[in-house]
């Protein structure tokens, strides 16, 4: 359900936004307001607490945004207010980022090495990267497990390039295992 809240209101300002040709205002005023929000926790708990009116938090939402926020994204957080949908905030925040970050064309990935990679290595493989996909910028997250023994495991999104020499070795002991079963 808080995936589904979170795709209805983020592509409600997504398209608001970029209707408006505001998109990069309300990109930098979310981004201010996650940034906000994880400084502030009360904030987020005064939005859930259920004893405080919707009227009380709206006026609160207005008195500490409006000036600061352009009318969209403050009338945005009204609204998520007045359905009662503050406790989905974050994760609509975050759906709204990942939805801009796509139209913008820039990727995410993380890559995972057995040791760290050189900065020569991280350019080849982020040029790759650009190279054999639509995107025009990656940001990139690089991990170290020396359990891979070898080899890089690249993610981006939900797809996944698994050449390391663990699972190369996970899949011929699958296939050594077939072998044995067939005698």
């Amino acid at each position: 359900m808080a995936k589904i809240v979170a795709k209805v209101y983020g592509d409600a300002l997504f398209d608001l936004a970029v209707e408006n040709n505001e998109l990069d205002l309300i990109a930098e005023e979310i981004q201010v307001l996650k940034d906000t929000l994880a400084e502030n926790a009360e904030l987020l708990q005064f939005l859930n607490h259920p004893k405080i009116s919707n009227e009380d938090k709206i006026s609160s939402i207005e008195e500490i945004f409006k000036g600061k926020f352009s009318d969209t994204t403050v009338g945005f957080l009204v609204i998520v207010v007045t359905k009662g949908r503050y406790n989905e905030l974050p994760a609509i925040i975050n759906y709204f980022l990942e939805a801009v970050r796509e139209y913008r064309k820039i990727g995410k990935a993380s890559v995972t090495s057995a040791s760290e990679l050189t900065v020569e290595q991280k350019q080849k493989i982020e040029k790759k990267l650009l190279d054999s996909t639509e995107y025009v910028e990656f940001i990139m997250d690089y991990k170290i497990d020396p359990s891979i023994i070898g080899g890089l495991i690249i993610r981006i999104g939900d797809r996944v390039v698994d050449s390391s020499i663990k699972s190369k070795i996970e899949m011929m002991k699958k296939d050594l295992m077939k072998l044995q079963l067939a005698d």
